[in-house]
């Protein structure tokens, strides 16, 4: 019986072992399959993000690579909020742009129509509960092609709603800063309906900001 008994056992930690190499064999598989999706992609083009901006919503010219957030803005004796504005350029890449002599120009097929953008508030101390420690994230709408050459496309980086809402409200008050990194996702797809997606970032800061005086 003690002798059978072992026999059992040998056979079953044989089949586990067979079984265990199975499925490490198919996660690997299934691995190397999303890894190769991830690298090709389905669309023939990408984008390509060269720079990243933002502007006070009370000073929508004045554009630079970071943005001061002003939650509540004196115009005129009157407390006003603005949206502020973010303005991304652009440019499209082939996956396969051939040789320095010979590049594969973009035909219309590969021209990338961007459709949407996600934000999202992140601080660098870990503490991101969206509408207590940050912003609630939010999503964008746009209408913006990508063909040869830079192009550019303003949007809304905070909403002038997020900052009549917490954590924000606060800081009209109570004099302190909130630093965040914005995070910018871009999605649309090539004129063959493919996706594609782009994404940067931005530092912004949130505080009741000293206004300008005449």
């Amino acid at each position: 019986m003690r002798t059978e008994s072992r026999k059992l056992s040998l056979v079953s930690a044989r089949a586990f072992r067979v079984a265990r190499g199975a499925a490490l064999v198919l996660l690997a598989a299934a691995a190397s399959s999303c890894g190769d999706m991830q690298r090709d992609g389905t669309a023939s083009s990408f984008l390509i993000v060269n720079a990243l901006e933002a502007a006070p919503g009370s000073d929508p010219t004045k554009f630079g690579g970071s943005l001061s957030s002003d939650v509540i803005t004196v115009v005129n004796d009157v407390p006003t909020v603005f949206n502020d504005v973010g303005r991304v350029s652009l440019t499209l890449g082939m996956k396969d742009p051939g040789s320095a002599t010979s590049p594969t120009a973009p035909t219309s097929a590969n021209f990338i129509t961007l459709t949407q953008y996600h934000v999202q508030y992140i601080r660098s101390d870990g503490r991101n509960t969206q509408g207590v420690d940050v912003p609630y994230a939010f999503d964008g709408g746009l209408s913006l092609t990508i063909k040869d050459g830079d192009i550019q496309g303003s949007f809304t980086l905070v909403r002038n709603i997020a900052k009549d809402e917490a954590p924000l409200r606060a800081l009209a008050a109570n004099g302190l800063i909130i630093s965040t990194v914005a995070k910018v996702t871009f999605y649309g797809h090539d004129q063959t309906g493919r996706e594609v997606s782009a994404e940067a970032n931005i530092s912004v800061d949130f505080a009741n900001f000293g206004d300008k005086t005449s």
